[in-house]
C-alpha cells in the first residue's frame, strides 16, 4: 500500500493484514527499546519542529564489511549531520582521502589528497549543447527512508529477539536483533536481512549497527556520538585553503555519480548455470526484438538508422539507463578526481572535435536511440564517446596452425570488470538497410563495436593505445561498425581503416575467411603499420607462420608459448583455452571467439567471481541468426 497513511488507518481500524502481527508484538518487552532507538535515529534527520537547531557529529567506524569492498572494513567515516539539509562525510578510501557534503541546495565533494574538488551548483546547466538550462528542481530536505507513521509501527511489525548484553566503548549496551515479517517486507519493501542493534541503557542511542542479508555482512561502530551547536555556515563551505583546484559543475552530475557509487557497492553480476537450450523472444518493437537465448540477451535490429536505435532503445531501456549511468556518471565523473580534470568538459571537447568527421547515420541512430530509453540526447552521445582506451589481446589462426585449417579469430577484453558492463551485456545482430549484417559483442546502448563479425566472413578486434586526446578525426568504435557493414573483402577492411581518418592510437586484428588470411594494424592519426601472419615486429618478436597474435609484455609471451606448444592441434576448445589466465587479465570483461568461414562465434562475459576466460561460453551462428523467424 502506497499510502502510509492509509496504512495506519487499516491498522487502527483493525483492517490490516498485520493486525495478528501487531497484536502478538505488543507484548513483547523489546518493543519500547526498539521505539525509542527510532526516535533518536529519527532526531538526527528529523528533528522535532520545537528542538532548536544542531549538530550531530560522530565518527563510523566500519568493523566487518563481508560481500563489500575489502577496502571499507577497518575505515573510518567522520560524519556531521544539521537538520533539514547539510551533511559532510570525510574519510580515506583507495589511499586518499575524500570529503563530500551537502551544504543547502549545493553538493561538493573534495579529493583532498589529489588537490582537486568538484563544486556542484544547480545554476550550472548539465551539458554545454543541451538546450535545457538550469536545473529546476530543488534538493529535498533530508528525510528517513520511511515516514514517521510507518516508523513508529516497526516495533509491530518485526520479530524482535533478545541477545546477551553487551559493552561498546566501555558503555553498557542492551543487545537484540531485528527481522522484519514477511507481510511487513512485502508492504513496506523492508529489507530482508537481520539488523542487530547496541543500545545505550542509559537513553536507547544505538552505538553499533550490525546487518546481514546473504553473503552481505556490515557491521558498525558510532565513535563519541554528540550533538553540538549547529556548525556556521562557513564550516560546510569547499575551501581551497590547502591550494586545491576547484571546478564549478552541475549539481546533477554530482548527485547521480554518488548514487550510482553507492549502488555499486553491493552489486552482483551472477554466474550463468548450465546451457539450457533455452530460446524465448521476450520483446519486439517494430522490426526489432529481443530474446533470450540460454541466459543471455540477443537484441536483433533492423531498418533505417531511426529504426535501429529506437528499436535498441525500447527494447533494452533498464539496461541502456543503468550502463549510461555507470559509465558517464559512476566511471566518467569518477575520473575526475583521478585525472585531476573535468571529465564532461574533456569528453564534450572530445565530441566537438569528432563530430565533423562522424557519419550523420549513426548520430541519427544514437538520438532515436536516446529517445526510445527516455534519456537525454547528450547523455547516450557522451557515453558513446567514452574513451576506450583498453589493455587487451587478439589473435587469429589458421592454416597450419589448426587442426583442420579452419581460422579462428579470438578477441580477450580487458577493460572495466566490476564496474557495470558486464550486467548489461547483449549479443546484437545488426541488418542495416544499407550495408551488410554483422554480429556486435557488446552492451546496451552503444551503437558502436570493438568486437564483432559480418556476413561476409570477416572478423574485427581492437586493443587500446596511447595517444588520448587526438580527436580529430572518426571514433574508433565507429570505425570499426564501418568495416563491418563496408567491407567484404579483407583489403577493403584495411582501406577503410588506412583511410581513416583515424583518432588515438589504437591496434587491431581482422580477419578473413574467405582468404585465410589475417592481419594486425597498429595505426595512429598520422602511422599506419600492418603485422602480416608470421611476421615480426619489434613489439610482437614472435613470428609464427600462419598466425597474428597481438597483446603486451608478459601477456604476450604467454600467448607465444602457448601457440607454440599447441601448433597444428587447434580447435575451438583448444583456442578458447588460449585467452584463459594470464593472457586475459583479471578485467577481462568478455570474450570472443569467431570462426569466420562457418559464421559460428562463442561469447563469455565476466561475472562477480571470475574474468570472461573463466566463465562460460555460448555458442551462436550469425547466419542461423539472420534467418527470417518461423511463423509461430
Amino acid at each position: 500500500m502506497k499510502n502510509p497513511r492509509c496504512l495506519l488507518l487499516w491498522l487502527l481500524v483493525g483492517l490490516s493484514p498485520f493486525r495478528a502481527l501487531a497484536q502478538t508484538s505488543d507484548t513483547n518487552p523489546l518493543s519500547p527499546v526498539f521505539t525509542a532507538a527510532l526516535n533518536q535515529v529519527a532526531a538526527l534527520v528529523e528533528p522535532a519542529t520545537n528542538e532548536p537547531p544542531r549538530t550531530f557529529t560522530t565518527t563510523l567506524k566500519i568493523l566487518k564489511a563481508d560481500g563489500l569492498p575489502k577496502e571499507l572494513s577497518g575505515s573510518q567515516l567522520a560524519l556531521a549531520i544539521q537538520a533539514p539539509d547539510h551533511v559532510r562525510v570525510a574519510g580515506a578510501l583507495d589511499d586518499q582521502q575524500w570529503v563530500v557534503c551537502r551544504d543547502g541546495q549545493e553538493v561538493w565533494i573534495n579529493a583532498v589528497t589529489k588537490k582537486f574538488g568538484l563544486l556542484g551548483s544547480p545554476d550550472i546547466r548539465p551539458f554545454a549543447n543541451a538546450p535545457d538550462g538550469k536545473e529546476t528542481s530543488p534538493l529535498e530536505t533530508l528525510k528517513l527512508p520511511l515516514a514517521r507513521e510507518q516508523l513508529l509501527l516497526l516495533p509491530l511489525l518485526t520479530d524482535l529477539e533478545s541477545l546477551p548484553a553487551d559493552n561498546v566503548g566501555g558503555t553498557p549496551c542492551r543487545v537484540f536483533t531485528v527481522k522484519a515479517k514477511p507481510a511487513a517486507i512485502a508492504a513496506l519493501k523492508l529489507p530482508r536481512g537481520t539488523l542487530q542493534l547496541w543500545v545505550r541503557e542509559t537513553d536507547s542511542f544505538p552505538l553499533r549497527l550490525a546487518y546481514r542479508e546473504g553473503a552481505t555482512s556490515l557491521q558498525v561502530e558510532l565513535l563519541q556520538p554528540q550533538f553540538s551547536a549547529p556548525w556556521p555556515e562557513e564550516q560546510w563551505k569547499l575551501s581551497t585553503s590547502g591550494g586545491e583546484h576547484l571546478e564549478s559543475v552541475a549539481r546533477s552530475h554530482l548527485t547521480r555519480f554518488l548514487e550510482v557509487s553507492l549502488a555499486m557497492l553491493g552489486e552482483k553480476a551472477p554466474a550463468l548455470g548450465p546451457a539450457s537450450g533455452e530460446h524465448r523472444v521476450l520483446a519486439r518493437e517494430g522490426g526489432g526484438r529481443l530474446e533470450m537465448r540460454d541466459g543471455t540477451r540477443v537484441l536483433f535490429l533492423k531498418g533505417i538508422p531511426e529504426e535501429m536505435g529506437r528499436q535498441h532503445g525500447k527494447l533494452m531501456q533498464p539496461q541502456i539507463r543503468d550502463l549510461v549511468n555507470h559509465i558517464l556518471y559512476g566511471v566518467g565523473v569518477g575520473s575526475s578526481f583521478e585525472k585531476g580534470r573535468w571529465f564532461v568538459g574533456e569528453i564534450e571537447s572530445a565530441q566537438k572535435r569528432l563530430a565533423p568527421f562522424m557519419d550523420q547515420r549513426y548520430c541519427r541512430e544514437m538520438d532515436a536511440l536516446a529517445d526510445g530509453s527516455g534519456l537525454a540526447r547528450e547523455e547516450v552521445r557522451l557515453a558513446n564517446f567514452f574513451p576506450e582506451l583498453f589493455h587487451c589481446s587478439g589473435f587469429a589462426l589458421f592454416g597450419k596452425a589448426t587442426e583442420d585449417g579452419r581460422l579462428y579469430h579470438g578477441r580477450i577484453l580487458d577493460y572495466l570488470r566490476g564496474l557495470g558492463l558486464e550486467q548489461n551485456a547483449v549479443v546484437m545482430v545488426f541488418q542495416p538497410e544499407r550495408g551488410n549484417a554483422w554480429v556486435n559483442v557488446g552492451y546496451a546502448g552503444f551503437i558502436g563495436s570493438v568486437t564483432a563479425m559480418n556476413e561476409k566472413h570477416l572478423a574485427i578486434g581492437e586493443m587500446g593505445g596511447g595517444g588520448q586526446g587526438n580527436w580529430d578525426g572518426k571514433p574508433m568504435a565507429e570505425l570499426v561498425r564501418e568495416v563491418m557493414e563496408k567491407a567484404d573483402t579483407l583489403e577493403e577492411a584495411i582501406e577503410i581503416m588506412r583511410q581513416g581518418p583515424r583518432t588515438c592510437q589504437y591496434y587491431y586484428v581482422i580477419s578473413d575467411a574467405k582468404s585465410r588470411r589475417a592481419v594486425g594494424i597498429a595505426a595512429t592519426p598520422e602511422t599506419f603499420e600492418i603485422v602480416w601472419p608470421g611476421q615480426s615486429h619489434p613489439l610482437l618478436p614472435h613470428g609464427i607462420p600462419d598466425t597474428v597474435l597481438m597483446s603486451a609484455g608478459d601477456r604476450y609471451e604467454e600467448l607465444a608459448r602457448r601457440v607454440e606448444a599447441g601448433y597444428g592441434a587447434f580447435n575451438a576448445e583448444r583456442a578458447r583455452a588460449l585467452m584463459e589466465r594470464p593472457v586475459c587479465m583479471t578485467s577481462n570483461i568478455h570474450c570472443a571467439l569467431f570462426a569466420p568461414d562457418t559464421l559460428d562465434f562463442w561469447v563469455a562475459n565476466a561475472d562477480s567471481e571470475h574474468p570472461a576466460a573463466h566463465t562460460r561460453y555460448t555458442r551462436y551462428n550469425l547466419a542461423q541468426l539472420l534467418q527470417p523467424e518461423p511463423t509461430p
